[in-house]
């Protein structure tokens, strides 16, 4: 028996950013996932009204699974900063306001922690994963990716806060790491990698 899902079984993800849909394709090569933005299905995006990334992600999956009839999976994630109470936090994707781009949000975070030598931070992901929209027991995975704010950007890969994210054992941020690397210790990679097991088990089960 093989030990990866069904080639080609479509899954969606609860988002339109290309960098993450990317990113999460990488992570879960190998596994016949044929990882879908939900921009493919026009899927109008949720309301995300919760107070926590797991309950933001879980109704991104929800309403992704509902509009598209495949199961879906939703990833919300970003950074908290010890100094700044935990902010950005869920709101980092729009930090510096509803229109706001990657540049506009680094900018507002070095701006709050002007002259501010206490910089501990972490990137947290949820992960949620529905069947279908009304499914009762979703599979919800978290990671955490310890760091610190850097002064100013570094490094030229990745998105949102990387080039501002040090990884204090390496001394390089986020955005001076290949992807295959990144992909190994991302909070993104420790959550996938909590969730893979469960979507191997469960599939491979009903076969």
């Amino acid at each position: 028996m093989s030990n990866s899902l069904p080639v080609n079984h479509i899954v969606v993800l609860a988002s339109g950013n290309r960098g993450k849909l990317q990113e999460l394709n990488d992570l879960l090569g190998g596994l016949g996932i044929a990882l879908r933005s939900q921009a493919d299905y026009d899927v109008i995006e949720a309301e995300e009204t919760g107070l926590s990334f797991i309950e933001n992600a879980i109704l991104k999956a929800r309403n992704a699974a509902r509009q598209s009839g495949y199961p879906a999976l939703a990833d919300d994630s970003g950074l908290c900063v010890d100094a700044l109470g935990g902010a950005p936090g869920i709101y980092s994707a729009r930090y510096a306001g509803n229109d706001a781009n990657d540049a506009n949000n680094n900018a507002k975070l070095l701006s709050e922690l002007a002259g501010n030598t206490q910089r501990g931070a972490h990137f947290h992901c949820a992960l949620a994963f529905v069947r279908h929209a009304d499914d009762p027991a979703p599979i919800v995975c978290e990671g955490l990716w310890q760091g610190s704010i850097l002064e100013q950007a570094r490094g030229d890969n990745g998105f949102g806060y990387d080039p501002l994210f040090l990884i204090p054992a390496l001394g390089l941020c986020s955005a001076e790491l290949n992807k295959a690397d990144k992909n190994k210790i991302s909070h993104r990679a420790l959550a996938l990698q909590q969730l893979v097991p469960r979507l191997q088990a469960e599939y491979l089960a009903s076969r």
